[in-house]
C-alpha cells in the first residue's frame, strides 16, 4: 500500500482523536474519498488509534501515576479530593459495556450517510450543552464527583454512533452536569486511555485475520504520524478549550457534513 495513505489517514487521526469533531467520522470519510475502505482498513484504523492513545498517556503520565497512588511532592502538598480509578471505572463503564454488547450492531453504522447524521446530531448536542450548562461546581478535573462521572459515562454511549465524536459528548456531557470545559476536557482525555485500549485491543482481536507481516511498516508509518500529531493537537485543545466555545465546533461539523453530503449525493463515497 501507498505509504500515502498512511500519512494521510494517520494525520486526520491525529488531528481529530480528541478534538470533538469525531475522529472516527473524519477517517470514515477520508477513507471513501482515497478509495481505502475494507477489512485492511478498519485494522489500520484501530492500529493508529493506539498511537494516539500513547500521545495522551504521554501528556498525562503524572496523572495516570496519581490515580495508582503514586504521587510527587508537589501533588501531596495539594489539599482537597483527587480524582481516583473509581472515577475513571464509572466514566468507562456505561459505553463499554454497551459497546461491546452491540458491538456488530454498531459496525454496521461505519458508513458515509451514517456519519454525517451523527455529525449533525453531535454538533446540536453540543449547541444544547452551551446554552443549557448547568451551574458550575467542577473547574477542575479533581473537582469532579462520582456523579458527575457517570452523567458523563452516559454521554459517552452517544459517541457510539460515528460521526458523533466521544470528547464532544463527554465534553457536552459534563458541561450539562457542572463541570467546566476545561475539566471535562482533562477527564475525557484521561478516561481515553483504559476505553480506547480495551475498545482497540477487542477490535484488533476481531480483524486479527487481516493482518499480515507485509503491512509492519505500513502500520508503523500511521502508527508513528497519529502519535507524533497527537501530541500537539492535545496540547494545543487543552489551552484552548477553556476559553473556546464547542459552538464553533458544531458550525464546523455543519460545513463538513453539508459539503460531504454533496459527495454522497454524487456517489463518490459509496
Amino acid at each position: 500500500m501507498d505509504m500515502w495513505i498512511a500519512v494521510v489517514i494517520g494525520i486526520v487521526e491525529g488531528l481529530t482523536e480528541f478534538l470533538p469533531v469525531s475522529s472516527t467520522g473524519h477517517m470514515i470519510l477520508a477513507g471513501h474519498l482515497i478509495g481505502f475502505t475494507g477489512d485492511k482498513a478498519d485494522t489500520f484504523e484501530i492500529v493508529i488509534q493506539l498511537g494516539a492513545i500513547l500521545a495522551v498517556a504521554v501528556l498525562y503520565w503524572r496523572r495516570v501515576l496519581r490515580l495508582f497512588g503514586i504521587q510527587d511532592k508537589a501533588s501531596r502538598l495539594q489539599p482537597g479530593p483527587k480524582l481516583n480509578l473509581l472515577h475513571i471505572l464509572i466514566g468507562i463503564l456505561p459505553a463499554g459495556l454497551i459497546g461491546f454488547a452491540l458491538h456488530k450492531y454498531v459496525k454496521l453504522l461505519f458508513m458515509p450517510e451514517t456519519v454525517l447524521i451523527g455529525l449533525v446530531v453531535g454538533g446540536l448536542f453540543m449547541i444544547v450543552a452551551e446554552k443549557q450548562r448547568g451551574t458550575q461546581t467542577a473547574e477542575k478535573m479533581d473537582q469532579i464527583t462520582y456523579r458527575q462521572s457517570f452523567f458523563i459515562g452516559v454521554a459517552q454511549v452517544l459517541s457510539l454512533w460515528p460521526g458523533f465524536s466521544r470528547s464532544g459528548a463527554t465534553i457536552a456531557g459534563g458541561m450539562l452536569a457542572g463541570t467546566s470545559r476545561a475539566a471535562g476536557a482533562d477527564f475525557t482525555f484521561l478516561m481515553a486511555i483504559p476505553l480506547m485500549v480495551a475498545a482497540s485491543a477487542y477490535d484488533f482481536y476481531k480483524s486479527i485475520d487481516s493482518f499480515s507481516s507485509n503491512d509492519i511498516g505500513f502500520f508503523v508509518t500511521g502508527f508513528i504520524v497519529s502519535f507524533i500529531v497527537a501530541l500537539v493537537a492535545v496540547a494545543t485543545f487543552i489551552k484552548l478549550v477553556s476559553r473556546l466555545s464547542l459552538t464553533y465546533f458544531s458550525y464546523y461539523r455543519f460545513i463538513l457534513a453539508a459539503v460531504m453530503l454533496v459527495f454522497v449525493l454524487a456517489g463518490k463515497l459509496s
